[in-house]
C-alpha cells in the first residue's frame, strides 16, 4: 500500500490576475529596491536625530498594486500621509500606524516613548510635529528616488481611515514599497505609495539595455574603476617549517632583499612597480622609482 503525502517544501503558487497583467519588469522592480534601500537608510537617519532615539528602517516588498488593492492591504484605522505631486491628480501616501507615531511625539516632547495600543487622530500639536517630520522624509525620499521622481512632492493632508482616503482612482496603478521600522523598542510597518505614471516614465532612461558591440572597451571601462589593494613589499625569503613553528619574540630572520634595492609595489601579488619608503604627514607613503612592463 502506497501513502502520498503532500509535498510541504514546494512554493507558494501566486496567483496571476489575467484582466490585469501589468507586473514591474525585472530589471525596473531592482531600480526601485535600490532607490527605496536608499530612502530606508536615510529615513532611519532622521528618526534618529529628530527622535533622538537610535532608529532602523528596512525596505521589504516592492510592487505594483491598483490602488484599491493597496488600501484594502491597509488597517482601517492607520495614519496615511497624502502627498501632492505637481502636475498629477493621483497622490502619493505615507502610511504608518497612529500609535507609532504618537511614541515618536512621546519621545519629541521629552517621554519615554511607551507604546500606546489606542488608534487615535493626532491632536494640533501632534499633527504638527508629525507633519515636520514627514516634510523631511519626502526630502529624503526625493534625493533617493533621484531622476526617477521629476515631479515636486509635497504633503497635502493627513487622513486616518484607509477607506476614506481618496489618493487616487480603484484602478489606479502604484508602486508600492513596504517597510520595518524599529524606533527605539517600538516596532511598527509602513508603506510608501507613489503613483506608477509618475516613476516608470523615468524607468527606461535610468536603466537602459547597452549594446554587446563593445562589450570589451566596457569590460576595460568598468575594471578602471574597480578598487584592488596595494601592497608594498619586500623580498620573499624561503625558511622551513620547523624555523617558522620555532619562533620566538628577538628572534631575527634573514631577509633577501638588497639594501640598494627599492621595494616591491604588488597588486594581487603581481609586482607592478618599485617604490621607496616615505612619509605623507604621519602617515607612512611609497614614492614610485620604477615601473613594470
Amino acid at each position: 500500500m502506497t501513502t502520498l503525502f503532500a509535498d510541504t517544501s514546494a512554493p507558494e503558487a501566486q496567483v496571476y490576475d489575467f484582466r490585469r497583467p501589468t507586473t514591474l519588469a525585472r530589471e525596473h522592480s531592482r531600480v526601485l529596491e535600490l532607490a527605496f534601500e536608499t530612502f530606508a537608510r536615510q529615513w532611519a537617519t532622521q528618526l534618529t536625530a529628530k527622535v533622538r532615539v537610535l532608529s532602523q528602517v528596512t525596505c521589504g516588498l516592492v510592487a505594483m498594486q491598483t490602488y484599491d488593492e493597496y488600501a484594502a492591504s491597509l488597517p482601517q484605522t492607520t495614519a496615511m500621509v497624502l502627498c501632492e505631486l505637481d502636475g498629477l491628480a493621483p497622490k502619493g501616501v505615507i502610511q504608518f500606524p497612529t500609535t507609532a507615531a504618537l511614541s515618536w511625539v512621546n519621545t519629541m516632547l521629552g517621554g519615554q516613548g511607551t507604546p500606546t495600543t489606542i488608534e487615535r487622530t493626532f491632536t494640533q500639536i501632534e499633527h504638527a510635529l508629525v507633519r515636520r517630520l514627514m516634510d523631511d522624509a519626502l526630502e529624503d525620499l526625493r534625493y533617493s528616488l533621484g531622476a526617477l521622481l521629476v515631479a515636486p512632492i509635497a504633503v497635502d493632508a493627513i487622513q486616518y481611515n484607509s477607506q476614506f482616503a481618496q489618493a487616487a482612482s480603484t484602478t489606479e496603478l502604484m508602486i508600492v514599497a513596504s517597510f520595518d521600522l524599529r524606533v527605539g523598542e517600538n516596532v511598527s510597518t509602513a508603506t510608501v505609495a507613489i503613483p506608477a505614471l509618475a516613476l516608470l516614465p523615468q524607468l527606461g532612461e535610468t536603466n537602459p539595455t547597452s549594446s554587446a558591440d563593445n562589450a570589451r572597451e566596457l569590460i576595460d571601462a568598468q575594471l578602471a574603476h574597480v578598487p584592488v589593494d596595494v601592497s608594498l613589499r619586500l623580498t620573499p625569503a624561503q625558511v622551513k617549517p620547523s624555523v617558522v613553528l620555532g619562533l620566538s619574540v628577538g628572534d631575527v630572520l634573514s631577509i633577501p632583499h638588497p639594501q640598494h634595492r627599492p621595494f616591491d609595489l604588488a597588486v594581487g601579488g603581481h609586482p607592478v612597480a618599485g617604490a621607496a619608503l616615505g612619509a605623507n604627514g604621519s602617515r607612512l607613503a611609497c614614492v614610485i622609482v620604477k615601473t613594470e612592463d
